[in-house]
Order: structure tokens, then sequence, then C-alpha cells
């Protein structure tokens, strides 16, 4: 345990950053889960929704850190290719 007031109130923003972490990831997961079945049912609609919405977070959470901005372009880029599939 902690004895300096800094450690302790780090340690306090550090588990505040680690939920918000861990809820922005599981969302894009939740997110790239529902496109992949969009896809696989072949509802093009949705899935052009549901990629722009996935793209944006993906943007978001690579701007605050959550991700790395890398692989956030390339999970861009298999969601484009993905969609390349379905709408040929």
């Amino acid at each position: 345990m902690a004895h300096l007031k800094s450690a302790i109130k780090r340690l306090r923003t550090s588990k505040l950053a680690n939920l918000r972490n861990s809820a922005r990831t599981s969302e894009l997961k939740t997110i790239e889960k529902r496109l992949r079945a969009a896809v696989t049912a072949g509802e093009a609609d949705q899935a052009n929704e549901l990629a722009k919405r996935l793209n944006s977070r993906l943007d978001k959470a690579a701007k605050v850190g959550t991700i790395h901005s890398n692989k956030a372009s390339n999970k861009k880029s298999q969601i484009d290719k993905l969609l390349n599939t379905l709408n040929k």
C-alpha cells in the first residue's frame, strides 16, 4: 500500500483510467462483433452504419491513448477490406 499522498492519488486516478479504458475497449469489441455479424448476414446498410461508428470510436480511443494509433489504423483498414467484400 502506498504511503505518500501523491502515490495514493495516483493509484486512485490510475484505477479510474483503467475502468475507462476497459469500457472503451469493450465497446470497440462489441461494435466490431456486430459489424462482422452484419457482414456475414449481408446487411449492407447496417454494416456501413456500424463501420462509420467503429471508425469514429477507434479514432477517439487512439486520440486519448486507450489504443495505439497504428492499431486503430490497422483495424480501420481491416474494416474497409471487410466492407469491400460485402459491396461487391
